[in-house]
């Protein structure tokens, strides 16, 4: 598949700047036109006895501004003191030290992505809740013209389950919905069970490649218990739809499936030609063009009815992206 098929225009009046109330659903069924329902309609969709599977991540507040409004994303630490970062170091050289806000000096040791800095004294978990802020998209501090989060994000950008800190990025299908929404389909009969992944640094980075079979997919950390995953395997023996929420948990479940491993590292990447072994039911937002997540969808549905379903919801003028609407697919 090549990252060029996957690419289409928008206007940029339809990139959301906050959640999407009430949210707009696309769904689309195979052999079907796409077509619009409401959240709820969605939530009522779902039969008895399926199984609806939620990824439990919290978002890290690991976007530090230090001096001069330089934006720093801090990824993982390997040592004391010692992190990996992301951060615009065209025009620093090595050993370059930067003031950050906590009154630490972050120390350049090595360029590259990411790039490598050491920071003295380092950073604790109460500096990062003090003084960062959740790493939003960018195309969303672009179209705002604010590079910092408004006091809204603190919410909009958690699911409502959040649980296990780690990612950098939200599992955006989650922001649709409410506990209350999560205990309407509990009461109708439908399992829904929790799996966890941390969502990496790949969510950043483009895709450098024109052939997606070229493209080193990130590593993103997944844990699955054993119960839950049994639970999986028997609904699916069963011939029960099994609604994954979001492409996270898509990635995980089919990780699983093929690896047989129920904690690990995933760098599955599911395109055109995939097989879906697991999901059966995929709800996710729209995804930016040439992106990974949309190569997913795609292998889903299949490229041309993607693109085309992508096209309908364009021009009825859903919003887009990690704050916009939603969309249903059902093989």
């Amino acid at each position: 598949m090549k990252v060029s098929d996957l690419e289409y225009n928008y206007p940029e009046k339809l990139i959301a700047l906050e959640p999407s109330r009430p949210t707009r659903v696309m769904w689309v069924e195979a052999e079907h036109d796409p077509r619009e329902i409401s959240l709820q309609d969605l939530i009522q969709k779902i039969p008895t006895g399926d199984v609806f599977v939620i990824n439990d991540t919290k978002v890290l507040k690991r976007r530090v501004f230090a001096e001069n409004e330089l934006e720093i994303l801090f990824l993982n630490q390997t040592e004391n003191g010692l992190w990996n970062v992301l951060f615009p170091s065209k025009k620093f050289y090595i050993d370059d030290q930067i003031r950050l806000p906590n009154g630490s000096v972050m120390t350049l040791i090595e360029k590259g992505l990411p790039q490598k800095v050491k920071v003295e004294p380092n950073l604790t978990e109460k500096d990062f809740e003090k003084f960062g802020e959740l790493p939003l998209p960018p195309y969303i501090q672009k179209a705002r013209d604010q590079r910092h989060n408004i006091s809204q994000d603190e919410k909009w950008y958690q699911t409502a389950w959040a649980q296990k800190a780690g990612s950098y990025a939200a599992p955006t299908a989650s922001l649709h919905f409410s506990k209350n929404d999560i205990q309407t389909l509990k009461n109708n009969g439908v399992k829904v069970l929790k799996i966890t992944l941390h969502v990496g640094l790949g969510t950043f980075l483009p895709v450098k490649v024109e052939d997606l079979d070229q493209h080193q997919m990130h590593g993103e950390i997944y844990e699955v218990s054993t119960d839950i995953w049994e639970q999986i395997l028997t609904a699916k023996k069963e011939n029960k739809g099994i609604w994954a929420l979001g492409t996270t948990v898509t990635r995980t479940l089919e990780t699983v499936a093929r690896t047989n491993q129920l904690v690990g590292e995933s760098k599955l990447l599911l395109q055109a030609g995939s097989e879906f072994k697991i999901v059966n039911r995929l709800l996710t937002n729209f995804h930016q063009p040439e992106s990974t997540l949309l190569a997913l969808v795609a292998g889903f549905s299949g490229l041309e009815k993607t693109k085309k379903c992508y096209q309908w919801a364009i021009e009825k003028e859903f919003k887009l992206f990690s704050y916009g609407d939603f969309s249903v697919w059902i093989k």
